[in-house]
């Protein structure tokens, strides 16, 4: 049952005419700060955004957003509505669980974040979870780690698998998985003939590397400098994709997770080299806020993760080669 507080109430009062949906479309807004990226999260176009704004704005007899530049922000009364709308989102969210988990995993519904490189294997894990409770419906959002914590810090994701976990208090982190890290070269590059190439060989080879904030590009900084070794930075991109894309056209090398480069190792478009010291063995984690009260669906999906996926998961030599 939701309980509203007193204040809660008098503040909805006078505008119960005010929806749900005008609600969820405002948080999205005020919690982005952007008409555009909300409508990428709600599925909406931005002329329909808008217009529940513009809606919601009627009702109350107040603006909520104020634009100064290319960049919005919230009014007073903005700020005020923000404060109840996510009570009532929170509320509303407890409801929903609490109706999932009288419904158990018949008919649950599990919302996860992942990072993009972890976008390789989580569609495998979920189809092979899905097929055991087939009742289960899932969202999946694929966003850089920057937005995977923003969406935890916001509380709009039950789970997230990433990397390199963040180091909050407030969040709760297990690994279930070796994430290897390879050099990866195209198969006619000159140190794919070569056995225990020396760390400090690759001093001479040009790097193509991900985004500053990049879970594996940090992890391949701190292990060069670990070797004292200076690399040489070719093209910086936000994407895996690209990053293969480069290295098969022969602009370089790159060090990724084995598991990104699965499909392109087994059909020799890219091979693997033997570097000593590489892997680098970093793990996925399973991350949550600590404090979120975590559904059925979201318990069974975390232990399938904790227990299983490492079974399911093709080994470093079975897709090197």
């Amino acid at each position: 049952m939701i309980r509203l507080s007193l204040s809660l109430l008098a503040f909805i009062q006078p505008m119960l005419h005010v929806t749900l949906r005008q609600l969820k479309v405002f948080e999205s807004v005020a919690r982005n700060l952007s008409f555009s990226r909300a409508a990428e999260e709600l599925y909406l176009t931005q002329p329909a955004v808008s217009m529940q704004i513009k809606q919601l704005e009627d009702n109350i007899g107040l603006p909520l957003f104020e634009q100064m530049g290319k960049k919005i922000f919230l009014t007073d009364a903005g700020h005020e509505l923000n404060h109840y709308s996510r009570a009532i989102s929170g509320q509303l969210a407890d409801m929903e669980l609490a109706l999932d988990e009288l419904k158990g995993l018949e008919r649950g519904k599990l919302n996860i974040s992942v990072v993009s490189t972890a976008n390789y294997f989580a569609p495998n894990l979920l189809a092979k979870f899905c097929q055991r409770y087939s009742g289960v419906t899932v969202s999946l959002n694929v966003s850089n780690r920057e937005t995977v914590l923003k969406q935890l810090a916001d509380n709009v994701t039950d789970l997230a698998i990433m990397g390199q976990p963040p180091d909050n208090q407030d969040i709760a982190t297990e690994s279930f998985m070796e994430n290897p890290l390879v050099v990866i070269a195209p198969p006619d590059h000159p140190l794919c003939k070569l056995h225990r190439i020396p760390v400090k060989r690759l001093g001479q080879e040009t790097f193509l590397v991900r985004e500053p904030g990049s879970g594996t590009r940090g992890a391949m900084e701190r292990f060069f400098a670990a070797h004292h070794i200076s690399i040489n930075r070719g093209m910086e991109t936000d994407t895996n994709e690209a990053i293969k894309q480069a290295v098969q056209a022969g602009m370089g090398l790159g060090i990724m997770s084995l598991h990104t480069a699965e499909l392109e190792l087994l059909t020799n478009r890219l091979k693997v080299l033997d570097v000593q010291d590489f892997p680098i063995i970093r793990h996925w984690h399973v991350v949550h806020r600590k404090n979120k009260r975590l559904s059925s669906v979201a318990q069974a999906f975390r232990e399938f993760l904790l227990k299983e996926a490492p079974g399911l998961m093709p080994g470093s030599e079975e897709v090197r080669g």
